[in-house]
């Protein structure tokens, strides 16, 4: 059975631009992680249920593969689609950690929406997966696309190549789950300060590496501050040099040659 893989990401910066109802609208740079990717494939199975084997500690109703099949039957209304589930499980060998800032999640619904359109022959464009992946969360249309960088704006929806060499980058991620939700909860009572057009489009023309030999953590992601205010146990894990990606809980460099 084919195996594919879902590759975790960092934010080299994440910046606030404004507010649309609920939603923080957003510029940043996504980065592929290289050596940092969870498994996925499909597994025979007998029972009719849905069904996902790995290392979870959601409910299976709460799990992004299982939003994604869902999203993906609405779009397509696809028999084929669920006979498919119906006859395999998805195995995921998972490694992105959990609440990690790293995309896990998003980048095994991302891989599992590309998965069934290969499998079965959808013919959706990435635009179409894109779109359906959105339904998911705000940043599976980046590992819809592939790209190996990108420029990420709106609500995550916007999604724009950024050519630019393949940072080969380390992770750090301490054991503590973040809430993204409470961090941004934090960001707009406490901290909130949205970066001007002329602002952004620096961030958006700026080589990753730059960005991070000229700022800190601080400086480049504005959920950090918040991050560390709702929870303080995070600063004993923070080293000089090291930066900060998503809401957290993880950190990342470039690694020392």
């Amino acid at each position: 059975m084919k195996i594919y893989k879902a590759y975790a990401k960092v934010n080299i910066f994440l910046k606030i631009t404004g507010l649309r109802g609920a939603y923080h609208e957003i510029i940043s740079r996504f980065v592929r992680v290289n050596d940092l990717y969870d498994e996925l494939s499909f597994l025979p199975k007998t029972s009719e249920k849905f069904e996902i084997h790995g290392d979870f500690s959601c409910t299976i109703e709460q799990n992004t593969i299982y939003k994604a099949y869902f999203a993906l039957k609405c779009a397509t209304e696809s028999a084929s689609l669920e006979k498919l589930m119906r006859t395999h499980g998805v195995q995921v060998k998972k490694a992105i950690p959990a609440f990690a800032g790293l995309g896990g999640g998003s980048s095994d619904a991302a891989t599992y929406l590309k998965m069934c359109n290969e499998v079965l022959h959808l013919g959706l464009s990435l635009h179409e997966l894109a779109k359906i992946g959105l339904k998911v969360g705000a940043d599976v249309p980046f590992f819809i696309y592939g790209y190996d960088a990108a420029n990420v704006s709106g609500i995550g929806e916007i999604v724009e190549e950024f050519q630019e060499d393949l940072l080969d980058l380390e992770t750090f991620t301490p054991k503590l789950e973040i809430s993204t939700p409470k961090v941004y909860s934090s960001y707009r009572a406490n901290f909130y300060a949205p970066i001007n057009a002329e602002e952004t489009e620096n961030f958006k023309t700026a080589k990753s590496i730059d960005i991070l030999k000229t700022m800190s953590a601080n400086e480049a992601n504005d959920l950090f501050a918040p991050a560390l205010k709702e929870y303080q146990e995070l600063q004993q894990f923070y080293q000089d040099g090291w930066h900060f990606s998503g809401s957290g809980s993880s950190f990342f460099r470039v690694k020392e040659k």
